[in-house]
């Protein structure tokens, strides 16, 4: 079982025909997505043609002005597809049973735009690479703070940008 975002999700079990898989999650996605007055022409999920890669899978909508963004990045595309399928179907679940409010909707899925370009440049700074291990990106992520701290004599803006680059990885393994 995962844990993400304060629910449990069973992790997906391989089975055949990977890429019509993939493409019933997202019809999956745009319906539970549906159920909150979100439409199909605001949502954004892209597929890939080999779905068993080692891809992250992503959704981006917009709800009441707000861009809202999940991507996993765990296992292959379909896996990763089954994770945000079952999240997302189980906060929408909360939000329309009042467990969740619209606000920590918005706010636990809020991301920039452009999320993926700075992901991109995130993963440089980091020198991590295409990784998807969490405890691989937090070693890189120690490594370069303990050498650029500025109680070491390190520059303080290369610090932060550091920091801010574990911090964006790190939601995305979340």
């Amino acid at each position: 079982m995962l844990n993400i975002k304060g629910f449990e999700i069973a992790e997906y079990k391989i089975q055949g025909s990977s890429s019509r898989r993939a493409l019933m999650y997202k019809n999956s996605i745009i319906s539970t997505l549906r159920k909150i007055g979100i439409p199909e022409d605001d949502i954004n999920i892209e597929l890939i043609n080999v779905a068993i890669q080692n891809k992250p899978a992503a959704v981006s909508w917009y709800f009441h002005d707000s861009h809202l963004y999940f991507s996993y990045n765990k296992f292959n595309f379909v896996a990763n597809m089954h994770v945000i399928a079952k999240l997302l179907e189980r906060y929408v679940e909360a939000l329309l049973n009042g467990e969740k409010s619209e606000e920590d909707f918005i706010r636990d899925f809020s991301e920039d735009v452009d999320v993926e370009e700075k992901r991109k440049q995130a993963r440089e700074l980091l020198g991590v690479g295409d990784t998807k291990d969490a405890k691989e990106i937090d070693r890189k992520y120690k490594e370069l703070a303990k050498d650029h701290h500025p109680d070491k004599g390190g520059d303080t803006k290369k610090f932060q940008e550091i920091n801010k680059a574990h911090k964006l990885l790190k939601r995305e393994l979340v």
